[in-house]
């Protein structure tokens, strides 16, 4: 279960320097005889542009990579161990990009470098509707989580995405010391890191506007997000606990703990979600869940698994689980496997899915 779960410069100078010059040709229509200090106040404002269209210039200019450029990402000693900090450094744009799971290439169309994409894996979810037609361009390498084998026989020059595949196992696309041994760059999508934020999300938009200078485009969509953000904390209805739980087998409840999935347990936090197990490591027993009764209960949706309607009729059925506030309440919501797994912006729109059924809309 583990590894499925697994600026723009302001225009205030330029607006202030129009005010000046209109100002003044209005003071020298209405006072002919102070032409002397409506000649100083236009000198002024004539000052004043080329400095403010100056400033504009250097910070567009500001705005471009120079290359070559270092970030600073992730690396591990194996399986389970603890990520530690690797920078990599990037001489140029890189040109060949394969994607280890749906959301990081979505991610990436976002921010206009579907060209750059020579491959893409682990399709276990919904896809954004508004990026479905570039989508469609990508070379899917597999539909399942990706082999080293597979991402090296794509030739990328920079392997981008979730950061628990990067592994030396058969779902695992090798390890960054690995594919960085064979020139190859890696970058681990910050929101996949134990201890993630909304904010990681951010740092992933900047640090990859950066990489593939596109800063203009992913400063735009950050601002985009953070009004969405916004708006789904503003429709919060007070706290809530919650727990992800999955079908066991013959009609079992399983739970999932989530104590790792902190950038999904962040952004449910704007509806008011508290994760019930968010501090428990390892197996969650259904006396655990009873004890604890979460008031909702999330269950995760992804191609290839079971049907999420006959889970959560099984569940509401049970009656070993009758005393639960969300069996009670009729509380269990499904979630989308790449939304909230795909460790990308798609995440809003499970979350504002979310917030309406919450909301009884």
């Amino acid at each position: 279960m583990g590894k499925r779960w697994r600026g723009l410069l302001p225009l205030l100078a330029v607006l202030m320097v129009v005010l000046m010059i209109a100002g003044c040709s209005s003071n020298n229509a209405g006072n002919a005889n102070n032409s002397g200090g409506t000649s100083n106040a236009a000198n002024q404002a004539a000052t004043a542009e080329p400095s403010a269209t100056a400033a504009a210039e250097e910070t567009a200019a500001s705005a471009k990579t120079v290359y070559p450029l270092t970030i600073e990402n992730y690396t591990n000693n194996g399986e389970g161990t603890e990520w530690t900090s690797k920078s990599q450094t990037f001489d140029q744009v890189p040109q060949k990009v394969v994607a280890n799971t749906q959301g990081a290439a979505e991610l990436m169309i976002k921010l206009g470098l579907t060209d750059k994409i020579v491959g893409v894996a682990a399709l276990y979810g919904d896809g954004d509707p508004a990026v479905a037609e570039e989508f469609k361009k990508l070379p899917v390498i597999t539909e399942n989580y990706a082999s080293k084998e597979l991402v090296v026989g794509a030739s990328p020059d920079l392997v981008l995405g979730r950061a628990d595949l990067f592994a030396d196992a058969d779902w695992g696309v090798g390890t960054v010391e690995g594919l960085n041994g064979l020139g190859i760059k890696t970058y681990l999508q910050n929101t996949s890191v134990k201890g993630a934020t909304l904010d990681s999300l951010y740092k992933d938009i900047e640090q990859i506007g950066q990489i593939f200078d596109v800063q203009e485009q992913a400063a735009a969509f950050t601002e985009e997000l953070k009004a969405r953000a916004e708006a789904i904390k503003a429709k919060s209805n007070g706290e809530k606990t919650f727990a992800y739980v999955s079908d066991g087998g013959n009609g079992a409840i399983a739970v999932y703990s989530g104590n790792i999935d902190t950038f999904a347990g962040d952004v449910l936090g704007l509806l008011g979600l508290k994760n019930s197990f968010g501090d428990i490591t390892g197996e969650i027993s259904k006396e655990q869940l009873l004890a604890t009764n979460p008031d909702v209960m999330l269950l995760s949706d992804y191609t290839g698994g079971p049907d999420p309607q006959a889970t959560i009729d099984t569940f509401y059925a049970d009656p070993s689980l009758q005393s639960l506030n969300a069996i009670k309440n009729k509380e269990i919501h499904v979630i989308d496997f790449n939304q909230f797994w795909g460790y990308s912006y798609s995440i809003f729109d499970g979350a504002e899915k979310l917030a309406a059924e919450l909301a009884g809309n």
